[in-house]
C-alpha cells in the first residue's frame, strides 16, 4: 500500500515512486501462485509484537496474504504511470475467473468465480485459496480501476472525458454508455500514422478532450483516437484528425 500510494497520493518524486512500485513488483507479486501480496515475510512470533495483524496465521489475510483490497491499487498505480500492461496484467492476476478456468484451479481456488475474494492465502500448502467472499469493498475498487483507470471513462457532472491507459497490444474497446435517457456508443482506436489524441462526436471534432454530455434521446457516436503502442505525443492538425478518423 505505502508503493501504491507514493503513487497515487503524488507524495513522491517520479523516480522514487518507480522504484519503490519497481520493489513491490519485485517482492510481493508472486506469479506462479498468480498472487499479489500485502507484504513480506508474514509477520511471525515478531518482536515487539505488531497487533492483531499477527493474529492470522503467517500468509493469511492481512498477514502477507493477498489482501484484494490493497492489491488492487498496485494496479491503479500502475495505471496512474502509464503502465497499461502492468496494470492489466495485475487485474487479471486478481480476476477470480482466472483462478478456476479448469478444474484444478477450481480445487486449488475453492470460491466463486464471479465475486472479488477479499483475500487469497499464500500460506504453505494453501496458496492460491480464496478466503472471504461477497462481503468485500475490493470488488468496487476492482471495478472502478478498470473502467476509470484503464479504460479512462471519466465523468464529471455532464461532462466525459476518455483517457485510456490500456495493454499495447489491444488495439482498442467499445462502450455503450447509456446517460439518462440518451445512448452514447464509444469507440476507441489506436491511430496509425500519427500519435495525437484525438475525440470526435457525432463527426465534430471536440475541443479540450471533454465530451459534453446531453439528454436529447438521441444516440451519440464518439470516436476517440489514442496514440499508437510505444508512441510519444505530438500535436496534429485537424484535417489529419478528420482524414484518420474517416478510415
Amino acid at each position: 500500500m505505502s508503493q501504491s500510494w507514493a503513487v497515487i497520493s503524488m507524495a513522491a518524486r517520479r523516480d522514487r515512486a518507480r522504484r519503490a512500485m519497481e520493489s513491490a513488483e519485485r517482492h510481493l507479486v508472486d506469479r506462479r501462485n498468480q498472487l499479489v501480496l500485502l507484504l513480506t515475510p508474514p509477520f511471525d512470533r515478531s518482536e515487539p509484537h505488531p497487533g492483531y495483524i499477527m493474529g492470522y496465521p503467517p500468509g493469511i489475510r492481512e498477514n502477507g496474504g493477498q489482501y484484494t483490497h490493497g492489491a488492487v491499487w498496485l494496479a491503479m498505480a500502475w495505471a496512474r504511470m502509464g503502465d497499461g500492461d502492468r496494470a492489466v496484467g495485475l487485474l487479471q492476476m486478481m480476476n477470480p475467473l482466472e483462478h478456476t478456468r479448469d478444474p484444478e484451479g477450481v480445487a486449488r481456488y475453492r470460491g466463486e468465480p464471479y465475486v472479488v475474494a477479499a483475500d487469497v492465502s499464500a500460506a504453505p500448502g494453501k496458496e492460491g485459496r480464496s478466503g472471504w467472499t461477497w462481503y468485500t469493498g475490493s470488488a468496487a475498487w476492482m471495478y472502478r480501476t478498470w473502467i476509470e483507470e484503464v479504460l479512462g471513462f471519466r465523468m464529471s457532472g455532464d461532462k466525459l472525458r476518455i483517457q485510456p491507459v490500456i495493454p499495447d497490444d489491444w488495439p482498442g474497446f467499445e462502450i455503450r454508455f447509456r446517460y439518462r435517457k440518451t445512448l452514447y456508443e464509444i469507440a476507441v482506436r489506436r491511430r496509425v500514422s500519427s500519435v495525437a489524441p484525438a475525440v470526435e462526436v457525432d463527426g465534430l471534432p471536440v475541443n479540450g478532450g471533454h465530451i459534453q454530455l446531453i439528454d436529447d434521446g438521441v444516440t451519440h457516436q464518439v470516436i476517440v483516437l489514442i496514440a499508437p503502442s510505444g508512441a510519444k505525443l505530438v500535436e496534429d492538425s485537424p484535417e489529419a484528425v478528420a482524414q484518420e478518423v474517416r478510415s
